[in-house]
């Protein structure tokens, strides 16, 4: 008997291994479900930036130049995650969208430098996986996602363990400099996520002034930057790709 279970030992542990590996592909690919979905919390006190954006630009109307208002409907922003780890194919790479924000540009009569732009979202109205996205993308975005997996994604991706949105609903975007002329610019912007502010200079292409603008760029973030740890287990097995690239085209009247 001791030599029959000798024997199986080596089997045994490649069972409990594979075993172990299945639930976390299933976890990954979203049909797991963790923590509750946060909806909003302390954070959420600081208040509605829509209307502290409004206070802040309608005494720039008064000064000359255009304040622009960013129409959500019109616009599309677009932020994508990577699968990643020495098993990246069992997961999925995933499309979120922020259907609803607030956002103002000012642009005065002397020229954009002196210029100003905000835009402003929540995470838990973050659209996720829209399959008209996904299916626009190609290969790498061709894999069906079921409702159950959309769920299980926005969970994982705002929960506790990682975005924490119950705890830091908005994500921020202040411009500190600009430079350029349009259509060409570069800005130098301050991003706030997760309780954190980062700075850095992204390029916009801006058209359709003076009438109304249209505002395209974009930009890659490190999650780690801003103090969130990209989901990983079995020692980056299956894991997400730290950086996320984000994707816009902002248009206002």
């Amino acid at each position: 008997m001791p030599d029959l279970l000798e024997a199986t030992m080596p089997l045994r542990k490649i069972l409990i291994f594979l075993s172990g590996a299945v639930a976390a592909m299933t976890l990954l690919s979203c049909t797991v479900t963790p923590p509750a979905s946060p909806t909003g919390g302390p954070a959420a006190a600081r208040g509605d930036p829509g209307a502290e954006l409004k206070a802040e630009y309608s005494p720039l109307r008064k000064g000359g130049g255009r304040v622009f208002t960013l129409d959500p409907g019109k616009s599309t922003v677009r932020i994508y995650v990577f699968r990643g780890g020495r098993a990246a194919t069992a997961g999925h790479n995933h499309v979120l969208s922020a259907p609803h924000f607030a956002g103002f540009l000012y642009l005065p009569a002397t020229g954009a430098a002196k210029g100003r732009f905000d835009l402003a979202f929540r995470l838990d109205q973050l659209e996720i996986d829209n399959p008209r996205y996904r299916s626009a993308l190609g290969d790498a975005f061709s894999s069906v996602l079921t409702r159950e997996d959309i769920k299980g994604v926005r969970e994982h991706m705002l929960g506790a363990n990682n975005m924490q949105a119950d705890k830091f609903p908005f994500v921020r975007v202040h411009s500190l400099q600009i430079t350029g002329e349009p259509p060409k610019l570069a800005a130098k912007v301050e991003i706030e996520m997760h309780g954190q502010q980062q700075a850095m200079w992204i390029p916009l292409s801006v058209e359709g002034l003076p009438e109304h603008v249209s505002v395209a760029g974009s930009f890659v973030l490190r999650q780690t930057d801003f103090g969130v740890q990209p989901y990983s287990v079995f020692g980056g097995f299956l894991a997400v790709q730290n950086e996320v690239v984000i994707e816009f085209k902002l248009l206002g009247e």
